[in-house]
């Protein structure tokens, strides 16, 4: 059992602190003042321990449970959900609406969840060393414990929603919106909370006269940039010697493509139980050498006539063998050990979703957010490797993106929801080609890109049907139409000299009136996908080729 970890007793006047093995005991007032000088103490005295913060006026902490946490390999626990903290602050709808971390999951599942309450709390030492402690801006132990949350998963380590800590579920109080506004201008910048402060007014969340003033004291306030990232040290792992790996590759006449895909497969350092490829192409076309010229990988080819992302990756997962599914496209190029990698990840942070990079040719550097591990956001399905058993929970890919975007958003926002532990790690890459054809080019559902837009003076990136279908099946229709706004403001956006982006500006203020009228367009789209869908599988888990 742990006897690292030191218990900080918060209250007024506690009543005497419970006997506790694991280490030492301090009592302290439950003000933001106090935690946050106990906070850099105890990183200054045990830079190696962890420390549990605990509202002496809830149960008294199980030590026992709290052991086993601080054995796990993430770095917080909490049980924010279940105090009272779901869907604080209202200003995140502002910024980050239809973000998947902001869809809590169940406060009665263990997740991953950012919504911290400093009531009970287990910290990792070492995070706050990297990361920083509360930000002593705020005027609420709410508001500072939800920025610090938000800047702990953002930057890198695993947070989790523990249920289990308390007994009974509480109300939070209400947040001050000097606070809300302080959580934007801490996380998003300057501009974002010029945004969320006129969303506030004009969608009555806040009054005009105390928006201003909130906002001309948070804008005199300085919030540093977020640019540290967690390190965690190194740990050598075993992979698994019994692991069962299905790989998964949907293909529409890509066949270049894809032969130099399986001759990579053919050097794996993990071999794969079974390649299935889901052959989509006209009958005409088809590639009749293929399983021929690969006889010595173990190749299960699947053939459809009507080519369809969503249907022929459920005909492969519903044909499949392995314990785990790595999802790949057959544009990809990837490295001998993509395999083992992913399977190291798995093993090493005992997660059951393991995601990587994919650098597109010709997409430049990656967005800096994906240059760090950190807990996963996203389900690309060019380079994910998932435990199957969770896809008799989650299901399998909706048809309402059979030949529309966001397929692998859908089908990863409900992984997330299971309580499932999701890690991206950018060490695990692939190469990426963007074929000029097949995939959703076929069904012209991917004609203009976000990077696209913002090299072009004339596209615009906005959101689609299945988009605000996918909104409006995980969030309210209020944060679809956040989103919507912000698709707006996006397009004004170009890179380049400041000339290029001032004729931008200008050309996108002229075609203002028909993009919002392609956003009606497509909302009202959205919501008829809604009257038809969801249609998915489920799916029976086989052990035997």
């Amino acid at each position: 059992m742990s006897s690292n970890i030191t218990l900080i007793w918060l209250g007024e006047s506690p009543p005497a602190p419970p006997d506790w093995a694991l280490g030492q005991v301090i009592s302290a007032p439950f003000t933001l003042q106090s935690i946050q000088e106990q906070l850099k103490k105890q990183i200054e005295a045990s830079p190696e321990s962890f420390i549990l913060l605990w509202d002496s006026t809830l149960e008294q902490p199980d030590p026992d449970l709290i052991a086993r946490l601080a054995e796990r390999p993430g770095d917080i626990w909490h049980a924010g959900l279940r105090l009272g903290m779901g869907t604080l602050p209202k200003t995140i709808d502002f910024v980050s609406p239809t973000w998947m971390l902001n869809r809590d999951p169940d406060p009665g599942v263990e997740a991953t969840s950012w919504r911290l309450s400093l009531r009970v709390c287990l910290i990792r030492t070492e995070a706050l060393r990297q990361l920083g402690v509360l930000n002593p801006h705020f005027n609420s132990l709410a508001g500072a414990g939800l920025e610090l949350g938000h800047r702990l998963i953002t930057r890198g380590t695993f947070m989790r929603h523990v249920p289990s800590l308390v007994k009974h579920d509480q109300i939070a109080e209400k947040l001050p919106f000097i606070d809300e506004l302080r959580f934007v201008s801490a996380g998003y910048g300057k501009f974002w909370t010029l945004w969320a402060l006129m969303r506030a007014i004009l969608t009555g969340h806040v009054s005009l006269p105390q928006g201003l003033r909130t906002w001309q004291k948070v804008n005199r306030e300085s919030f540093p940039p977020r640019t540290a990232v967690y390190r965690r040290p190194e740990t050598s792992v075993e992979v698994p010697s019994q692991a069962s790996v299905s790989v998964l590759i949907p293909t529409v006449d890509r066949y270049p493509y894809l032969r130099t895909l399986l001759k990579q497969m053919r050097e794996q350092t993990v071999r794969p139980t079974e390649i299935i490829v889901v052959d989509q192409t006209e009958t005409s076309h088809r590639d009749q050498d293929l399983a021929s010229d690969f006889a010595d990988l173990p190749l299960k080819m699947i053939t459809l006539d009507k080519a369809g992302q969503c249907s022929s990756r459920n005909a492969g997962l519903l044909a499949s063998c392995g314990d785990h599914i790595l999802f790949i496209d057959d544009d990809d190029e990837i490295s001998p050990d993509l395999i083992q990698k992913h399977l190291a990840n798995l093993a090493r942070f005992q997660n059951r979703v393991s995601s990587g990079t994919a650098h597109e040719v010709g997409a430049g550097a990656l967005p800096e957010n994906f240059t760090f591990m950190r807990t996963s956001d996203v389900f690309p399905t060019n380079n994910t490797l998932i435990q199957k058993d969770l896809l008799k929970t989650s299901g399998l890919f909706d048809l309402a993106y059979e030949k529309k975007q966001r397929a692998d958003g859908d089908l990863g926002m409900r992984v997330y929801l299971t309580g499932a532990l999701m890690v991206y790690n950018p060490e695990i890459d692939v190469l990426h080609h963007h074929a000029p054809s097949g995939g959703l080019r076929k069904h012209k559902a991917r004609v203009i890109t976000y990077a696209g837009s913002r090299q072009s003076l004339f596209q615009r990136h906005l959101m689609s049907a299945s988009e605000v279908y996918l909104g409006l099946r995980y969030f309210t229709p209020a944060q679809v139409r956040e989103a919507q706004w912000i698709s707006v403001i996006g397009t004004f956006s170009v890179r380049g000299s400041p000339l290029r982006k001032v004729a931008k500006a200008a050309i996108m203020f002229v075609l203002l009136p028909n993009t919002i009228h392609r956003l009606q367009k497509v909302c009202k789209e959205g919501a008829e996908m809604l009257k038809a869908y969801p249609q998915m599988t489920s799916i029976s888990i086989r052990s035997e080729p």
